[in-house]
């Protein structure tokens, strides 16, 4: 068994047991260098919140442990085919990889897929059925963005007591 195989097998143990315990069948496995760093099941059922899916539990489990909320280097084995939220946050933490085992195709049947959120996403932004506004509101205090670069620059340069991102 190669070694994508085996930490899929892990995802897949990790999803039939939440779905024992009453969860979703969804499981992740997340690791760097050939060791498993972190894994994560969907706990919507649990948490009563729609971003607890397996792949984000596993991100924020990794993160704390490498205390660091970049993941380069790290590689998602997923039950399932990763939705369009759970890409985002692996392209924002800096994975470059995931392997899933269960297609949206597999999940069709059982209202399991993401297919239709992708197909929505890649309409222009005008055509998506979320209404979506630019409103270029800026408030008397000065701007937020140089708000944050500049306590960014005071962070790094070891001035002050600013904050990064």
């Amino acid at each position: 068994m190669s070694p994508a195989e085996r930490f899929l097998c892990e995802a897949i143990d990790l999803a039939r047991e939440n779905v024992r315990k009453g969860g979703r069948p969804f499981g992740a496995v997340l690791v760097k260098d050939g060791a498993v760093i972190a894994t994560g099941v969907n706990e919507i059922h649990t948490t009563q919140d729609p971003t607890t899916h397996a792949e984000l539990q596993a991100i924020r489990a990794a993160s704390r442990a490498l205390g660091s909320p970049r993941l380069d280097g790290c590689v998602i084995y997923a039950s399932g085919h990763p939705c369009p939220m759970c890409l985002s946050a692996m392209h924002l933490t800096g994975i470059r990889e995931v392997t899933y085992a269960y297609s949206n195709s597999d999940g069709e049947p059982y209202g399991l897929s993401t297919a239709a959120i992708y197909a929505e996403l890649a309409k222009p932004l005008a055509e998506q059925s979320l209404k979506i506004a630019h409103v270029p509101v800026r408030c008397e205090d000065g701007d937020l963005y140089e708000l944050w670069r500049d306590a960014a620059s005071v962070s790094l340069d070891g001035s002050g007591a600013g904050r990064s991102a």
